[in-house]
């Protein structure tokens, strides 16, 4: 088996990637890291050397003064300025901070991208069931079917002591977000001359591997349910999508049906997957490009190159207010980067690469993982002369209530064609919230009724 990488705050990146092992069980010596030197999800508990990555305290779990539960989650820390600001002109001393994707930001938009730098405060926390469950996966979880299976795994995160790039990505798509929820989620194609059309689109939600007290027996191998329903513009009003997530999708690959208003038939969807594109979004997002990855992974060849620090969008409350209106966010050729609020971070990297006799329209994609949420907030993409295609960002910040962090937006810059695509935005919708589901709300006979009514 592949050994274990651990890098320590401000040495870099590894010099070795690490593959895909057999197992990846951890020994209860190593687990027992996660009451001590860890979080109780697997980030580094202490501060980096210089302390501009403080301590892990326990994260924002409590609610500031005067919030209401159900209304718009409010900036807790409103007294916050930047601390600096990047710009062509200083960008020299932050290049070491920053990805590939981002440094292509300021060459392409020199004259008007910035990164606006915060404290860094690290807000993420989760239930005390989501620890304990992830203590217990962490000598029980491992990986099967070249990593396209997950088993020994429930509730919580499957692989806190990460060995390989496959663990980092199923940590991604099985972190806790609720058990369900309804969310509005606005999408913005924006052209080269700032022109755009918004598609509106009402989704729910039922994370059925975060339930607390389950066995992954329990579960039917599904993980998460998904319905989708645009409601605007009126062209594309009554288009659904429903999805099925596997657990194990060698025994079964992910199931997927969709609607359509015109036809009236609600038919199978295979073709609801990695690089076909992704529900009006113009072309610029592929399937596998929602919460930033998401389905199968067996199309990739996954490598953990290390850790590092890196400055990344973080507690985007300001982003998410609504006080803003969605066109003073929706920049010519980039998010209006005054609302956004950037931290330095520690952040695992994960380089896919497709494999021989497979295709994808990425050839190549690195991925940038918080380590204390298992949210990736970036991407740099990559297509197949080699050359830097598209850039990935989501804006994220934590839900202090519940507690679980959760997209502000998610934005795709097309850096070739000039264009850029922005979604999961709510503003000027109702915040989202815990919703109740019946046990057939997510059945395809009730997706048929639903495009029905």
């Amino acid at each position: 088996m592949t050994s274990r990488v651990w890098i320590a705050a401000g040495l870099g990146l590894a010099s070795a990637a690490m593959s895909f092992p057999a197992a990846s069980k951890v020994d209860t010596a190593q687990a027992a890291k996660l009451k001590k030197e860890l979080t109780p999800v697997g980030g580094e508990r202490g501060a980096n050397k210089d302390g501009s990555i403080p301590a892990w305290d326990g994260g924002l779990s409590k609610a500031p003064a005067g919030f209401k539960p159900g209304s718009r989650y409010t900036n807790p820390f409103p007294g916050d300025k930047p601390k600096f600001t990047i710009s062509a002109s200083n960008l020299d001393q932050y290049r070491d901070k920053l990805s590939a994707g981002q440094l292509t930001m300021f060459k392409n938009y020199g004259d008007t991208y910035k990164i606006p730098v915060y404290e860094t405060r690290r807000t993420f926390a989760n239930p005390q069931f989501i620890y304990d469950a992830t203590f217990k996966n962490a000598t029980s979880a491992s990986l099967g079917g070249d990593g396209e299976a997950l088993n020994g795994a429930v509730t919580g995160i499957p692989f806190p002591i990460p060995a390989n790039g496959h663990e980092v990505i199923w940590n991604h798509k099985v972190r806790y977000r609720d058990l369900s929820v309804r969310r509005w989620n606005n999408q913005f194609a924006v052209t080269t001359s700032g022109a755009y059309n918004q598609v509106k689109i009402q989704e729910d939600v039922k994370f059925s591997y975060s339930a607390d007290g389950i066995q992954p027996s329990d579960l039917n191998n599904i993980i998460l349910y998904f319905l989708q329903i645009t409601t605007e513009p009126a062209r594309l009003a009554g288009t659904i999508l429903l999805v099925h997530e596997t657990m194990d999708q060698v025994k079964e690959a992910r199931k997927a049906w969709q609607y359509n208003p015109g036809q009236r038939r609600l038919r199978r969807a295979p073709n609801v997957g990695y690089d076909n594109p992704g529900s009006a979004s113009d072309g610029l997002r592929t399937n596998d490009q929602t919460d930033s990855f998401n389905g199968a992974l067996d199309r990739y060849s996954w490598r953990l190159l290390g850790k590092r620090e890196m400055l990344i969008p973080y507690n985007a409350y300001r982003v998410h207010s609504g006080a803003l209106d969605y066109s003073e966010l929706l920049g010519d050729q980039h998010l209006n980067q005054t609302h956004t609020r950037y931290e330095l971070h520690r952040v695992w990297v994960v380089e896919a690469e497709v494999k021989p006799g497979t295709s994808h329209l990425y050839a190549r994609r690195v991925f940038y993982v918080d380590e204390d949420s298992w949210q990736i907030h970036a991407v740099d993409i990559y297509d197949k002369r080699g050359s830097l295609w598209r850039i990935q960002d989501a804006h994220s910040l934590m839900a202090y209530d519940q507690p679980y962090m959760f997209q502000a937006l998610e934005v795709i810059y097309d850096l070739q064609a000039g264009r850029y695509l922005v979604h999961a935005m709510s503003n000027q919708e109702p915040e989202r919230a815990p919703a109740q589901f019946d046990s057939g709300y997510f059945e395809p006979a009730n997706a048929k009724r639903l495009g029905r009514r």
